[in-house]
């Protein structure tokens, strides 16, 4: 077993290795500089590796198929092309291999090794004559053998890459108000705050927007730092049933059904308060990649209550946002969590950012902000305000009416210009009214009760 050559990886392995090449533009731009056709065991691979290595050098992108197919029908070995169309089939039948990632990262390594290993081999005679500094520039030289290649985004250059395709792989909250300001809803690598004071309803609200991507065939994971799994479970059951939490034991049948025909996938896990750091989430979802799926969607219930590093209470929430949108970042995932806003927001018709509580660094961070207000008439007509406090994305300052009905776990965000809105905003803009025809339907209804026991 040579250590020189990939023979020691095999050769499913080394057709894996072509199939890479043939099918991710970012591993063959890594690697081009450093794979040498001759680490391949068998005559063909070797071709093939050379052809797509010289190809990628001059038109800077992997060959096709119908390229192959030119380059193999100007072979003179007849015994070779054949062989070349065997190896060349057997490794596009990989191309959809889940562990194409990680025979990528061993070529590499590979590869990183044996530039290493002739950079040393080279520095021995150079040692003889004192050349200590060209010594330096071949090792140097070999530590960034492999490295990205990938520079950025050429501006203009670019212009026709960037007009043809969203530069925004986004998932929606499924409140169309929202997610038209958000150019569409929140993207990869990207964090998203909802800010409330305590009960008025952030958990709901990122189960509602954890509920529609599930819906849509999504992949979710939920993180609850102060609910338990099992009841974070029940409320979902509630959000897609439209049954009451309390209610959903005398309805198991038809939840049951219903939670049947969803698309999507939906783990839950729960870490005690103040327990659990960033660097444990990311740790529990490195697990969850190997032994399932990436998530297209984290929900994390909620970051004020993870753990994190500093002297000062705001030094800490700060550092956690800072690793939470780096965590959104080094996944690929979009990041939805909630925030604390001071108590005396209570009663405030719109909660700005002024009344986020105790680090304003976590609005700087974030890449968009809405707040939730909902004072005791609103809890009571089931009636809420939306206000966007920052956007990347668009524009922010507004304010949306909304119905929120946390016994059934249904939440609806109008524009203030559609019937619906207005017929919310009016329900709201007379609150007073309105709170005082309810207390008066209750008396009326207590005192009818009464009657019955007379």
């Amino acid at each position: 077993m040579s250590e020189s050559t990939l023979t020691q990886f095999g050769h499913v392995f080394q057709a894996k290795i072509i199939s890479s090449l043939l099918s991710d533009k970012k591993f063959i731009q890594t690697i081009c500089d450093i794979l040498e056709p001759e680490y391949f065991d068998s005559d063909a691979n070797k071709w093939i590796a050379k052809e797509i290595r010289d190809y990628f050098f001059e038109y800077k992108t992997s060959p096709t198929l119908d390229v192959m197919k030119v380059k193999i029908d100007g072979m003179d070995n007849d015994i070779l092309q054949v062989s070349v169309v065997d190896n060349l089939k057997e490794s596009w039948r990989n191309v959809e291999s889940t562990d194409l990632l990680f025979v990528q990262e061993q070529t590499l390594e590979f590869c990183r090794n044996q530039v290493m290993k002739n950079a040393i081999m080279d520095s021995v005679d150079l040692i003889e004559v004192g050349q200590y500094d060209q010594i330096k520039k071949i090792v140097d030289e070999a530590m960034k053998a492999g490295s990205d290649r990938d520079l950025g985004h050429e501006y203009i250059e670019g212009i026709e890459e960037r007009l043809t395709k969203s530069t925004r792989d986004t998932i929606a909250t499924g409140w169309d108000p929202i997610d038209e300001v958000m150019d569409g809803g929140l993207g990869k690598g990207e964090l998203g705050v909802v800010v409330a004071p305590a009960g008025i309803g952030k958990t709901w609200c990122l189960q509602s927007m954890g509920a529609n991507a599930v819906k849509r065939g999504l992949s979710v994971v939920h993180y609850t730092l102060e609910l338990n799994q099992e009841y974070v479970g029940l409320r979902y059951d509630t959000i897609f049933s439209g049954t009451p939490t309390a209610n959903i034991k005398f309805y198991k049948d038809d939840v049951k059904k219903k939670i049947s025909q969803l698309k999507g996938h939906l783990l839950i896990k729960y870490f005690p308060t103040k327990s659990a750091t960033v660097q444990t989430l990311a740790s529990h979802l490195s697990q969850i990649e190997i032994q399932s799926t990436k998530p297209d969607l984290i929900l994390v219930d909620y970051a004020d209550i993870l753990r994190g590093v500093g002297s000062e209470k705001r030094h800490i929430l700060e550092n956690i946002y800072e690793d939470l949108r780096g965590l959104a970042g080094e996944i690929e995932c979009p990041i939805w969590t909630a925030s604390q806003a001071n108590r005396s927001s209570l009663e405030e018709e719109v909660i700005d950012a002024t009344k986020v509580a105790e680090a304003y660094s976590k609005v700087m961070i974030a890449d968009f902000v809405v707040s939730v207000s909902r004072k005791v008439e609103d809890k009571i007509a089931n009636t809420s305000r939306f206000h966007v406090i920052k956007n990347r994305f668009g524009i922010d300052g507004v304010t949306f009416p909304a119905s929120m009905n946390t016994n059934i776990g249904k939440i609806d965000i109008y524009e203030s210009t559609t019937q619906s809105g207005q017929e919310v905003q009016g329900k709201m803009d007379n609150s007073q009214e309105y709170l005082r025809k309810q207390l008066s339907q209750k008396h009326q209804q207590f005192e009818k009760d009464l009657e019955g026991f007379e």
